[in-house]
């Protein structure tokens, strides 16, 4: 179980670089639980026997939000810091999907957040989805997952 842990953990530094980069969310205990308290979809994870073979990051937030960061008036940190907790959102981020090597091409990311937009329409107004593309694969997840919800989608560039 440690083992997969540990690739996963090596897999968002590598790809992300949350640590070095101050504009990324770096998921520490305290992200966690302020990310809890504004919808229990927004961390999801998929996990064998042999421990978390997949992770997912998504965050509501509001409209004028979502304008600032797709403008690229703000980051990450910043989306966070500044969406309201209990209130209605309007839009989510799609931050981050981490899929083991072996598991990648299953559905299982796509799977995951569609189910965590799902739970989080239930409770808010949501009208769109936005995302910041790291990758190809990315964007192509991002676009599925939108075609998925029946949601517009919306792309920061740079």
């Amino acid at each position: 179980m440690q083992a997969n842990l540990q690739r996963m953990i090596k897999l968002a530094d590598e790809f992300f670089e949350a640590r070095t980069d101050p504009e990324q969310i770096n998921v520490t205990p305290r992200a966690r639980a302020r990310l809890e308290r504004m919808h229990p979809a927004t961390l999801s994870a998929k996990t064998t026997r042999n421990g978390p073979i997949a992770w997912m990051l998504v965050i509501p937030t509001t409209t004028t939000l979502m304008r600032k960061f797709i403008d690229g008036q703000i980051g990450e940190n910043e989306l966070l810091k500044r969406t309201p907790v209990g209130r209605p959102y309007q839009a989510v981020y799609l931050c981050s999907a981490l899929v083991l090597p072996e598991y990648r091409g299953k559905g299982i990311a796509k799977r995951l957040l569609t189910k965590a937009i799902r739970s989080m329409r239930r409770d808010h107004p949501i009208e769109c989805l936005f995302y910041w593309a790291f990758s190809k694969k990315g964007g192509k997840l991002a676009r599925s997952v939108a075609r998925a919800a029946k949601l517009p989608l919306m792309r920061r560039i740079g």
